[in-house]
């Protein structure tokens, strides 16, 4: 079957202007995409320390909590609690719906501090990774 709608039938909006595909159009968008591929490109532009806060008064308690749940008790804990809550899933028989949803919030907490911590321990923290930057520069500058 062929189609009826031809080019003379669409709607104004879906026209192309016919200076759209012109040369200075051209040069912008190459201009456009060479500053984009130079900023993403560009290594010296990714810091990845962290940032030591703005002396805000609740922040020295949650640095506490945040060093708390993400220790090595942290993950222990999480590892048990992991676990025991999958035993008392697997093996608890019935539950009543109130214990039922108490583990699970227990498993999903166990699984989300447990994760962080993987994570951590997979890819590091931004002061570990400019550590290890400042690291890598001293070898090289007393090399040469």
């Amino acid at each position: 079957m062929k189609s009826t709608l031809s080019m003379s039938n669409r709607p104004s909006s879906a026209v192309i202007p016919a200076d759209f595909f012109s040369r200075e159009n051209l040069k912008v968008a190459l201009l456009a995409l060479a500053v984009l591929s130079l900023l993403l490109l560009m290594p010296g532009a990714a810091h990845a320390a962290e940032g030591t806060g703005g002396g805000l008064p609740y922040e020295g308690w949650l640095t506490n909590l945040r060093n708390s749940i993400t220790g090595p008790f942290a993950f222990t804990a999480a590892l048990i609690g992991i676990v025991g809550a999958g035993a008392v899933l697997i093996f608890g028989g019935e539950l009543n719906g109130f214990l039922r949803t108490i583990v699970f919030i227990v498993l999903v907490m166990a699984l989300i501090v447990g994760a962080q911590n993987m994570m951590s321990g997979f890819f590091g923290r931004g002061a570990e990774i400019a550590q290890a930057v400042a690291t890598l520069q001293a070898a090289l500058a007393a090399r040469g």
